[in-house]
C-alpha cells in the first residue's frame, strides 16, 4: 500500500506545478497515523459484530528502511470467506531523485507515507465485495491526501448501490458538495478494466492528490467526466485541516454504507449457480488488481511485502472461456448494467431495467 503511494507520487502529483502556499501543521504526521489507525480499529470492530464468528488475526511487520505496519486478517467467518485491513506508516530521509527532479523543493527533507486498505469477500454471493482505502504522504512543503472505496457486486440491487453513494456522498457534501460530483465518475474511470470494457463494479468515490492547490482531478483521463467536471467547478481550495476531516468523514461512512447491505443478503439463499458466477466474476477482480492496479503492480516489482499485496485477492476464483450470461438473466443484467457507470439517483430508466429482475431492492 506505501509502496503504491510512493508510486502516485512519483507518476502523477510531482509533474504539477501548483503551489498551494499551505504547509501541513507541525503535528501533521501524528494526526495522520492517528487517523488511519484509528480507521482501522473502527473498521475491524464493527466487522467482527457484522461477522459475528470469526476474528482478525493480527501480524506486525518491520520496514529495514523505516517504518511498518499491522496486517489484520479474517478467514472463514460466517459473513467474510476472507477479508483484510492493513496499517502502514514508513519513513525515509532522502527521496529518490527521479522524484526529486521534479520537485526540488522536497530535497533535504525527510518523507513520511501512512495509510489504511481494506477488501472483503463475502461468501454470500449476494453480497458485494467491497474496498476502502486512505492515505496521506509528506515530504517537507509537499504533501496530499488520497483515498475512496467502492463496491463490486455478483447480482444486482439497485437499492445496494444507490444506498452505499448515498452514505458516501454525505460524507463527501459534510466538507464540500461538489466533491462527490467530481469523486464519483473519478472512481468509475479508476476502476476500469479497459481489457473488458467494463467497471469493476458499482464504484464509489475515488480521489488522489489533493494537496490544497485547489485542483480536485488529477486523474489520467483529461477528456472524461471526472475531468470535464472540475474543469466546470474550477478552483476549490481545501486546507490540510480539511482534506484530513474528509479522509476521517470518507473513511468513518464505510461501516453505514455497507453493513446494512450484508445484513439484508446475508439470509438470502444461494445455490450453486450463483455461486459459481460469484467465482466467475471475482476472476475480474483479480484481473483488474494485477493488471490495472498501480499498488499492486509497483508493490510486486520493487520487491514489497507480498503477503500483504496479494491480500486483496480472494481465496477462490475461476475463469470460463468465452462465457456468455443467459439472456434475460440476473446475470446479463449485472453485466450489462452494474459494471458500467451510471447516474444512480438521476437515472428514471435505471428502475424500468432492474424491475423486471426483481433487482430493485
Amino acid at each position: 500500500m506505501v509502496r503504491s503511494l510512493l508510486k502516485r507520487l512519483k507518476g502523477k502529483i510531482l509533474l504539477s506545478s501548483d503551489d498551494t502556499g499551505e504547509r501541513p501543521p507541525s503535528d501533521s504526521r501524528t494526526r495522520a497515523r492517528a487517523l488511519v489507525q484509528g480507521l482501522q480499529n473502527e473498521i475491524c470492530s464493527g466487522l467482527e459484530q457484522l461477522d459475528g464468528s470469526a476474528h482478525f488475526q493480527e501480524e506486525s511487520w518491520d520496514r529495514p528502511e523505516g517504518g511498518g505496519g499491522r496486517s489484520r486478517v479474517m478467514t472463514e467467518g460466517r459473513v467474510f470467506e476472507q477479508g483484510g485491513v492493513n496499517f502502514s506508516e514508513v519513513h525515509g530521509k532522502e527521496l529518490p531523485p527521479s522524484i526529486l527532479k521534479q520537485r526540488p523543493d522536497a530535497k533535504g527533507h525527510p518523507w513520511f507515507a501512512t495509510g489504511t486498505s481494506m477488501v472483503l469477500h463475502p461468501r454470500n454471493p449476494f453480497i458485494p465485495t467491497v474496498h476502502l482505502n486512505y492515505r496521506y504522504f509528506e515530504a517537507g512543503p509537499v504533501w496530499w491526501f488520497g483515498g475512496g472505496a467502492d463496491l463490486t457486486p455478483f447480482y444486482p440491487f439497485l437499492a445496494d448501490a444507490r444506498h452505499f453513494h448515498r452514505e458516501h456522498k454525505r460524507a463527501c457534501d459534510s466538507i464540500d458538495p461538489k466533491l462527490y460530483t467530481v469523486f464519483k465518475p473519478w472512481c468509475d474511470e479508476y476502476f476500469f478494466l479497459k481489457h473488458r470494457k467494463e467497471t469493476r463494479g458499482i464504484g464509489g468515490i475515488f480521489y488522489d492528490y489533493q494537496d490544497g492547490s485547489g485542483r480536485l482531478y488529477r486523474g489520467q483521463d483529461a477528456e472524461g467526466p471526472a475531468a470535464r467536471q472540475a474543469a466546470e467547478i474550477g478552483s476549490c481550495r481545501l486546507g490540510w485541516d480539511q482534506l484530513h476531516d474528509l479522509a476521517r468523514a470518507c473513511g468513518q461512512a464505510f461501516l453505514p454504507a455497507y453493513t446494512p447491505i450484508v445484513e439484508k443478503r446475508n439470509p438470502l439463499p444461494y445455490g450453486e449457480r450463483e455461486r459459481q458466477f460469484q467465482l466467475y466474476r471475482r476472476g475480474r477482480y483479480v484481473e483488474f488488481n494485477l493488471v490495472w492496479d498501480r499498488g499492486t503492480i509497483f508493490g510486486l516489482q520493487t520487491n514489497g511485502r507480498t503477503e500483504s499485496i496479494l491480500m486483496s485477492l480472494p481465496p477462490m476464483a475461476r475463469w470460463q472461456y468465452g462465457y456468455r450470461a443467459p439472456e434475460g438473466s440476473r446475470e446479463e443484467l449485472l453485466t450489462d448494467l452494474f459494471t458500467r457507470p451510471q447516474d444512480w439517483f438521476g437515472d428514471p430508466t435505471l428502475e424500468d431495467r432492474c424491475r423486471p429482475h426483481q433487482a430493485i431492492d
